[in-house]
């Protein structure tokens, strides 16, 4: 069972998720931010992991706290779940388009976090959302879950669907490098023999 529950409680934010890496897509996610929910979404169902959040955060001051401390979150509960990494596939990538916009993701479930951030956002809110706040949720997440993560926006101009491809890229990468693969049966995918 690949399944995690992880709290973060601080001054500025108390969040409880809870994953399933094994999931069908099924989402419960309620941050207080429109935007950040409907990108949490689409993560949820196109990588095919539960999720279940929910967040109060210091909206009053901005978006800032709750936005990176769900990123924290969700990646300490995927990789709790990931446990030693026995088994997985490890690598994934995906070219996500949306409209007239292509991002292209590349993860490696490394234990070793680090995030390329390729994205030119020419407009400075979506919705109630700094545009600035996209790269510090992938830089959580990537941080928090142990993943390299390399997000590149090939072409795009609508700051909506770029977005959206950045987390629906994600989704399918993650939903890749996560996957169970038969062939690996309990074997860490490391020369080193740990992740």
């Amino acid at each position: 069972m690949r399944q995690a529950r992880v709290e973060r409680k601080t001054s500025e934010t108390a969040i409880t998720v809870t994953v399933d890496l094994d999931g069908t897509g099924r989402y419960a996610v309620s941050t207080g931010i429109g935007f950040l929910d409907h990108m949490l979404e689409q993560l949820s169902r196109h990588s095919l992991i539960d999720l279940d959040l929910t967040a109060e955060g210091d909206l009053h001051i901005d978006n800032h706290h709750t936005t990176e401390d769900t990123g924290i979150a969700i990646g300490r509960a995927v990789s709790e779940a990931l446990g030693d990494r026995a088994g997985i596939a490890r690598f994934g990538s995906a070219l996500s388009p949306m409209d007239e916009t292509l991002t292209r993701v590349t993860v490696d479930a490394s234990n070793r976090p680090y995030l390329v951030w390729r994205v030119d956002l020419r407009r400075d809110k979506l919705g109630t959302m700094d545009s600035e706040l996209f790269k510090e949720w992938f830089q959580a997440f990537a941080q928090a879950a142990g993943l390299t993560l390399h997000v590149e926006t090939l072409y795009g101009e609508n700051g909506h669907h770029i977005v959206e491809s950045c987390y629906k890229g994600l989704a399918r990468a993650l939903r890749e490098a996560v996957a169970l693969d038969p062939r690996k049966a309990d074997a860490v995918p490391s020369t080193k023999g740990v992740l």
